[in-house]
């Protein structure tokens, strides 16, 4: 029988499966437009081989204990398991008593609170939060990104430049956050494509949490017309990608100094 621990891995092997099958989609859809550029079949074909890998592993887990019932049961010998390795999600940030007050408050009760709590660099996040340069001089920045490589420059060129960077790597993850210490955060760099919930899913609850929250949106896939829908939502800024390191902290100071004045 599946246990707690499979049921877990399960979960999220099937969330970064579905985050491989829109990332193939994207791909495929750009290396059909774009027949000459060998770089998108390159990373198609990478794509498509770790989704793959993950399908397999998936099925590998579901099977060997299938049979091991099934073997259990009928009083055989059972063979002994290949080695399998597990992914298990962080454990969600503790929410206090006061931020959950907080979110049962009504909508009118947070828009007029909201622009108090949009930045406040100097508290500490909490200590279960995993804060990149905790000590750095400039403002918390919470960077939603999947695809782990992109997420680590980013956080790095943004920790280099002073800037107090926690990783969510899924929008729930970064609901969760926010819910917690929303009011500490000066910025929310957000990706379109993310697992299980897209980013104007994500930004559409960061509103809800705060309708003054600072959201620029990150994304090389994202269409014209929903980002000009976001934008006349709110949304601050977008940075399309690959990003440069100068591009991607202009955008983020200009950002931040717009939301300086607001509150001036």
């Amino acid at each position: 029988m599946l246990d707690h621990e499979d049921l877990k891995w399960i979960a999220s092997t099937a969330t970064d499966l579905n985050s491989l099958l829109q990332q193939v989609a994207r791909y495929t859809d750009l290396a059909r437009r774009h027949k000459d550029q060998q770089n998108y079949m390159d990373l198609l074909a990478e794509r498509v081989d770790v989704a793959s890998k993950s399908a397999q592993a998936l099925f590998d887990r579901v099977t060997s204990k299938i049979l091991a019932t099934t073997v259990a049961k009928t009083g055989e010998a059972a063979r002994p398991a290949e080695p399998t390795f597990h992914v298990v999600p962080p454990p969600p940030p503790a929410v206090s008593p006061e931020s959950h007050a907080h979110g049962n408050g009504t909508k009118a009760a947070r828009a007029s609170t909201a622009r108090k709590e949009t930045v406040r660099s100097s508290a500490a996040a909490p200590a279960d939060v995993e804060v990149k340069n905790p000590r750095g001089s400039r403002e918390y920045i919470l960077l939603v990104e999947d695809e782990t490589q992109v997420a680590e420059v980013a956080a790095e060129m943004l920790a280099d430049e002073g800037y107090k960077v926690i990783v969510a790597h899924d929008g729930f993850e970064a609901l969760k956050i926010y819910r917690n210490i929303g009011k500490q955060i000066g910025l929310v760099i957000l990706d379109y494509f993310l697992p299980v919930m897209d980013g104007d899913a994500v930004f559409d609850e960061l509103r809800e949490l705060n309708p003054d929250v600072n959201v620029v949106l990150s994304s090389g896939f994202a269409e014209q017309q929903k980002i000009s829908a976001m934008l006349a939502q709110g949304l601050r800024g977008f940075i399309p990608k690959p990003y440069s390191c100068e591009k991607l902290l202009a955008q983020v100071r200009s950002t931040l100094d717009a939301a300086r004045q607001q509150l001036a």
